[in-house]
């Protein structure tokens, strides 16, 4: 029998260290892993760095707790709340640097990741302004397409250290299943070095040998399972409940008046 990759949270927090990258799953205000995006908040890793395509609470959280010193997105907002206050609040201070992308660009890089490639060719429009400041820092090249000989931008690798998702169903082995808007997170988790599933369920490995077409990706790829209903609160989770409006405007309240983190963690008290 396989070992159980079964954790506690805080076990999970462990594997986590300071100057990683770190990819977040879901998107927006839907299936982010905000149980252990609190835990990070609270906790006393540093220097961290965040990227994704279009990421949400979870990952403003973490940006305005003061565990982040960069981050690499395409775009970060709150759906009809507007800009994510937390990035916005400390990319504006300084206190974080931002790498500004597009969707093609993390998309691309998170395939090649996951390919097991250097990079990706992708449909980056070369009039873009990003193109040199991307290439100035070195993961966009621009490159010659041998099959037309027109010039291309191709996207180096994305390879996270840790990918951070939450799931509907899993077993102490890392299978998982996930239904639903799967957004980018099969890419991330095939890009990670480790990989941390918060699950809803916890079920026996029985479950995916009866219920094979269910599985979403093998547990070989997954370093370690935290059980963790209502994991993704306030934000929706697919089949399981909405995001809850109320609370996430609160916490976009409060980010947008300036409160301390801790003052900010209170929101997440009563879920």
């Amino acid at each position: 029998m396989a070992k159980s990759k079964l954790m506690k949270i805080d076990e999970a927090l462990d594997l986590i260290n300071n100057d990683d990258e770190i990819a977040i799953g879901g998107m927006s205000l839907h299936r982010n892993p905000m149980a252990i995006a609190v835990a990070i908040a609270k906790s006393n890793k540093n220097d961290l760095t965040l990227v994704d395509r279009e990421p949400g609470l979870a990952f403003d959280l973490l940006t305005v707790s003061g565990r982040v010193r960069r981050i690499r997105a395409a775009m970060v907002t709150f759906e009809h709340f507007g800009i994510a206050p937390g990035f916005r609040r400390m990319v504006e201070s300084g206190e974080v640097e931002f790498i500004e992308d597009v969707c093609e660009g993390v998309m691309a890089g998170l395939r090649a990741g996951a390919y097991g490639l250097p990079f990706m060719p992708s449909a980056i429009a070369l009039d873009s302004d990003l193109v040199l400041l991307n290439v100035k820092r070195g993961i966009w090249r621009v490159i010659r397409d041998p099959f037309n000989d027109q010039d291309l931008v191709v996207v180096k690798a994305i390879r996270p250290d840790v990918a951070l998702v939450h799931v509907h169903r899993a077993d102490e082995r890392g299978d998982f299943e996930l239904y639903g808007p799967k957004y980018e997170d099969l890419l991330k988790i095939q890009a990670a070095r480790r990989v941390i599933i918060t699950a809803e369920e916890v079920v026996n490995e029985d479950y995916f040998r009866e219920h094979p077409e269910r599985l979403a990706l093998p547990g070989f790829l997954v370093t370690a399972v935290v059980h963790s209903p209502k994991g993704a609160w306030p934000t929706s989770m697919y089949g399981y409940y909405r995001a809850d409006y109320d609370v996430i405007k609160k916490y976009f309240d409060s980010v947008k008046a300036g409160l301390s983190v801790e003052k900010v963690l209170e929101v997440f008290a009563y879920g």
